[in-house]
């Protein structure tokens, strides 16, 4: 041979490594090329080659020579059958450490073989073999194309089978599943969701069975196995795992812990509660019992780190204490729970004071926030969970909420001024699927709470203050364009609706309470024009009805305070505002057989009935406000009659029997029938016509029959 035997400990092994590249790039012959790759694998796995000779190596022999040792079935003379395999598998696994080698589509299709090879029997001579897979897989796991490609060429599956077989490396194949859950979870969970559940079934059965640190090492772990695109109650083995881990994590914080043994408990509570809420702990009193103490230790530990001079400087404090609000969320929504609660009143009302103090904590933190920190992830945690206690709990640290409320505002108008791309927050590990950073919008989470605070007047005058109304008028504005953005088929309510209805409610709480601030500040009349526009294009989309309830009533309300604007002024946009708002409130009633009697009763529209709970008073307020434009729109009366209102209430009260009709509909309907009859000849003559004289009578409309009676 060119190049004298390499033992390890050669003096002059990296020039023998050398001797062997110069063979392998102008080899004479296959054995005198198998013998340099004999010397340079051996020297791989010895770990005396640096990056820049492992990249010596690739240039000297690239992939096709690696390739096909892979698929050579003829071994060398006395040597094991998978010698060649084993080589070409070394080779890769050192290309593997340059990661744009470890991206490259060469390396990405070896997937499948790297898979045949986990789930091939492992003889103790092959061990090297799973060990090279598994680096080889780690290293395409963190590059860019990596998961994406692991995950639809079968490794999930693989790593799966490999983990439960509990063979050589089967820590190593827990630990890349781990990885992969993290960035790609739901494509995960979509394609393997058996084998993953099998996964999670053995963990969650090591968890409860495990009597030593084991159990507090799991708690690290199952985080990732709990998915959130994959509803873990929908099926029995799914329940069964869920039910070990309610006893696992019972058996764990009923006993005396250190921190760092509390610590991932509640982490893995707070992700069970993510994924699932509350349905994962049990009815009955050991639940409760369980539920109480889980939202205890969860504001102890609120309390204990933010009540502190110099809070959240140990290490991964912040991951527990965002979990802790987690668990805090759910102690919310239990204690408002009626129907079926977990909690008995007694808890509740203990809970209640308990995350009192605890949010006390939250707001003593919040004040002493610096500007320079704002773009901390934490921060916007703890504003998104004092939001939740804001939108449910409106009596107690009221005067701290006031003055903690020109921070609240300046923060949310700073995220959605910049459009903060701020990096994942901690809770991303329980919130996030997909490892992206969470949307930045503090708004979403404080507009419930702002909205009680609006009807009071020393929160509202704090929030006009620090100008809420124009960021909340900006605010509006972006949800509708993301909203009419989206397919129009329907849906489950979205974020986006729901906080455009919560802001509705907001500014009709303006209206009412500060008449003056609409018709002085400008952005109330650029809120105008968006209603305008917003309610004949939501209004013909049922799945809609009860934002367009809110739409309608909000921009009739605000037209009587802004009637001498120019937009309101008979223009093309109010027409067809109003005439969509006859048809809101015009289509809330019919006439139906009432099965007492063979008359017709008077009843909510079926189209309606889903969603009155929600719009019934929207809808009164609305038929007050419309008749309160009348006299302020002289318009008005003919856009009635061109969408024939009159006539349509007309035919509605002289079907049904009057005692169908209750005072507060009699009173909504005779309000818009006087003021139109008063506005206009016209009107007055089409109620007439209609026999208004006998019917007015009839429901004890006092106020129409004197209008129809004067000349």
């Amino acid at each position: 041979p060119r190049f004298p035997a390499m033992a390890p400990d050669s003096g002059d092994g990296l020039a023998t490594l050398k001797r062997c590249l110069s063979v392998l790039r102008d080899p004479r012959n296959d054995s005198e090329q198998f013998a340099a790759l004999l010397l340079v694998t051996k020297a791989v796995r010895a770990g005396e080659v640096d990056a820049k000779t492992r990249r010596q190596i690739f240039d000297a022999i690239g992939f096709t020579f690696p390739t096909r040792l892979l698929i050579s079935q003829q071994p060398p003379a006395d040597c094991p059958p998978h010698t060649f395999r084993a080589l070409g598998l070394t080779l890769l696994a050192c290309f593997c450490t340059d990661p744009q080698l470890a991206g490259h589509s060469q390396i990405l299709n070896k997937i499948p073989t790297f898979n045949d090879i986990l789930l091939s029997p492992c003889d103790p001579d092959c061990t090297s073999m799973v060990d090279d897979v598994y680096q080889c897989l780690s290293a395409i796991l963190a590059t860019a194309r990596g998961p994406r490609a692991l995950v639809t060429k079968g490794t999930v599956s693989a790593l799966c089978q490999a983990y439960l077989s509990g063979g050589h490396g089967s820590e190593r194949a827990l630990t890349l599943l781990v990885g992969l859950l993290a960035v790609a979870e739901a494509k995960c969970w979509h394609r393997d969701a058996p084998q993953l559940l099998a996964v999670l079934s053995k963990l969650s059965s090591d968890f409860l069975k495990a009597e030593d640190m084991t159990k507090f090492e799991l708690c690290e772990v199952l985080p990732r196995f709990i998915p959130l695109s994959h509803p873990l109650t929908e099926n029995s083995q799914g329940s069964e795992c869920l039910c070990r881990l309610y006893k696992g994590l019972a058996d764990v914080l009923g006993s005396k812990l250190s921190q760092a043994q509390r610590d991932p408990a509640l982490k893995l509570a707070a992700s069970l509660v993510q994924a699932c809420g509350a349905e994962w702990i049990p009815a009955g009193r050991a639940g409760s019992k369980f539920l109480a103490l889980l939202v205890n230790l969860a504001c102890v530990e609120v309390r204990l780190s933010l009540e502190e001079p110099d809070p959240l400087e140990v290490e991964g404090k912040k991951e527990v204490v965002t979990a802790c609000y987690v668990l805090m969320e759910m102690g919310i929504q239990e204690c408002l729970r009626e129907e079926n609660p977990l909690l008995e009143n007694v808890q509740k009302m203990q809970l209640m004071r308990i995350m009192e103090e605890a949010f006390g904590a939250v707001i003593f933190y919040l004040r002493q926030v610096k500007q320079e920190e704002l773009q901390d992830p934490f921060i916007f945690a703890s504003v998104r969970v004092l939001g939740a206690w804001m939108a449910e709990e409106t009596s107690s640290l009221k005067q701290e909420i006031c003055e903690l409320l020109p921070f609240l505002v300046d923060y949310a108008r700073k995220l959605f001024k910049e459009g903060s791309p701020a990096e994942s927050p901690p809770q991303a590990e329980l919130i996030s699927t997909e490892g992206s950073a969470l949307p930045q919008d503090a708004l979403r989470f404080l507009l419930p709470g702002f909205c009680h605070l609006t009807a009071e007047d020393k929160p509202r005058d704090i929030l006009i203050a620090e100008g809420a109304p124009a960021l909340l008028c900006e605010y509006f504005l972006q949800q509708w364009e993301v909203l009419t953005s989206k397919p129009t088929a329907p849906a489950p309510l979205t974020s986006t609706e729901m906080s455009l209805q919560t802001m509705c409610g907001i500014f009709l709480n303006l209206v009412v309470t500060a008449p003056d601030l609409v018709r002085r500040d400008k952005t109330f009349s650029s809120l105008m024009d968006v209603l305008l526009k917003s309610l004949p294009l939501l209004l013909p989309q049922k799945h809609h009805l009860v934002l367009a309830a809110n739409v309608a009533t909000l921009g009739l309300m605000m037209a009587r305070i802004l009637a001498g604007s120019a937009a309101l002024q008979g223009t093309q946009r109010a027409k067809e505002f109003f005439g969509a708002a006859i048809g809101f409130l015009s289509q809330a009633h019919v006439a139906q057989a009432d099965p007492s009697s063979d008359r017709l009763a008077l009843a909510v529209s079926p189209t309606y009935a889903s969603a009155w709970d929600d719009i019934a008073e929207l809808w009164f307020l609305g038929m007050q406000a419309w008749a309160g434009c009348v006299p302020l729109l002289p318009w008005l009366p003919h856009t009635a009659l061109g969408a024939r209102w009159l006539q349509g209430m007309a035919q509605l009260l002289s079907q049904v029997t009057p005692a169908s009709v209750d005072c507060e509909l009699v009173t909504a309907f005779q309000a818009v029938l006087v003021e139109l009859a008063r506005a206009s000849q016209q009107c007055r003559e089409v109620i007439l016509s209609h026999q208004g004289t006998e019917w007015a009578n009839l429901y004890g409309m006092a106020a129409l029959e004197q209008c129809l009676a004067e000349q």
